[in-house]
């Protein structure tokens, strides 16, 4: 059973011959004084190539479950945005290099992500310059 199933994983794959190299190369089954078997050509053995599975049908199922879950995303973020907004409408100092300034604390935290966003988006096409420059 064990054989089967290697045999069955391996497909055409090729082994070394474990006889030794004075050896004759008739079978030990073969009667005597047989001829030695035509030589193989030299090489890996390259399979056939499989044809493609077909694809599964879904039916549309996939859209409409994707389509549903991108609302449900949208609708999670936005009721978390909205409670972000609500429990920071305090009014905080922001001290920036020019000057004092006084905002409410959810549009601090809005201004500071904005900018932390253009930093990382202008390191990276910084990095995709450079590698296409190379």
């Amino acid at each position: 059973m064990r054989d089967a199933v290697a045999r069955s994983r391996l497909g055409r794959v090729t082994t070394p011959d474990p006889r030794p190299a004075d050896s004759t190369g008739v079978p030990p089954t073969a009667a005597p004084g047989a001829s030695a078997p035509p030589p193989q050509a030299a090489g890996p053995v390259t399979p056939e190539p499989a044809s493609p599975a077909p694809a599964p049908a879904t039916g549309g199922r996939g859209r409409a479950i994707g389509r549903s879950l991108a609302a449900a995303l949208l609708v999670f973020v936005t009721v978390v945005l909205v409670l972000f907004v609500v429990f920071n409408t305090q009014t905080v100092g922001i001290s920036l290099v020019f000057g004092d300034v006084t905002a409410p604390l959810v549009l601090a935290l809005v201004i500071a992500a904005v900018l932390g966003g253009l930093v990382v988006g202008l390191a990276a096409a910084a990095v995709r310059a450079r590698r296409r420059s190379r």
